[in-house]
């Protein structure tokens, strides 16, 4: 019997012996530290998002692990102590920090030896950061979730990791959750306060925890289906003005569908994860349930019901993709 036998083996067995009880768990991950399009905020603001979203986690209580672009720590190419003090912020609380690569770079665009530089500049700021803490840098999350063309990207890519003391960060409940905090940001940024931009925000607020809910569902039904159990998830999310708003909000009703929130670590200890990003060489990020799927040859039907960002939000949002 091959690896993969063995390993679809023993999710089956899995499958069969949850299949009398649910046991759903989740991580939360959030990206693009110290923050999501940060050049577009006064400093003065800044610092009262980021303490609005410090507030939203200690409230939540969950473990969550942040990821790190350090040329948001930039202004004209000079680290400023400020936006380093954030992380710091971060580690005060007791969450764990991972590289994102310095610029947000996209490895399936700009190839291996690229993104290998970019990462590794990514920890010029972290490693100390982390090594006054006694820590080193242990998770890496790729931008976009494009994690190589072909196999032997991959593969490269890979072994490239393991020598610097870095593991993937999967995501399996992928998300247009960015694009509700595009919006969410536009109106704060461009709209004059009012009682109007009040009504918009809050119609924001009130959308994004039922579609993030929405997500979650159907996540846990592809894993049902694929895996033939609840797969303990994780959840992909961003340091922004949404989530300063909403993020206890959103975990309060998430532990109502029943989830437990645990740590990254705990997570991806599932056998399924063994797979890593294999079954997809497209130029996207999909979820890793949904690669998984494709190496299975999974129907295009099985892809089918994916909640969408409502038109609205995209509008406000000025995109038009998700």
């Amino acid at each position: 019997m091959n690896y993969r036998s063995c390993v679809w083996l023993l999710l089956a067995v899995c499958g069969i012996a949850q299949a009398a009880e649910v046991d759903r768990r989740i991580a939360v991950t959030i990206d693009d530290l110290p923050w999501a399009r940060l050049d577009e905020i006064r400093p003065p603001d800044l610092q009262v998002r980021h303490q609005a979203l410090m507030a939203q986690l200690r409230q939540a209580n969950v473990p969550v692990v942040g990821f790190v672009n350090e040329n948001k720590l930039e202004v004209d190419g000079r680290v400023q102590p400020a936006r380093v003090q954030m992380l710091r912020d971060w580690l005060d609380a007791g969450y764990a920090l991972g590289n994102h690569t310095y610029s947000h770079m996209d490895l399936n665009a700009e190839g291996v030896q690229a993104f290998q530089r970019d990462f590794l500049r990514g920890e010029q700021v972290l490693r100390p950061l982390l090594a006054e803490r006694g820590l080193t840098p242990t998770w890496m999350r790729h931008p976009y979730l494009r994690v190589g063309r072909t196999a032997e990207d991959r593969r490269q890519m890979d072994v490239f990791f393991s020598e610097h003391g870095y593991r993937v960060a999967p995501v399996t409940v992928d998300n247009g959750e960015w694009v509700w905090a595009f919006a969410y940001a536009n109106v704060i940024n461009e709209q004059p306060d009012s009682p109007a931009r009040e009504v918009t925000l809050r119609q924001l607020r009130r959308g994004y925890v039922p579609y993030m809910l929405n997500k979650l569902d159907y996540y846990e039904a592809q894993s049902q289906s694929l895996l033939g159990y609840a797969l303990p998830q994780v959840w992909l999310m961003h340091a922004n003005e949404l989530n300063a708003a909403t993020f206890a909000e959103l975990v309060a009703a998430t532990k109502r569908r029943g989830y437990r929130f645990v740590s990254l670590e705990e997570a991806v200890r599932d056998p399924a994860y063994a797979h890593g990003a294999e079954g997809y060489d497209g130029r996207y990020g999909p979820s890793w349930l949904h690669r998984w799927a494709m190496a299975e040859k999974k129907p295009k039907e099985f892809y089918a019901g994916e909640p969408d960002v409502p038109a609205w939000v995209k509008v406000l949002a000025k995109v038009d993709y998700e």
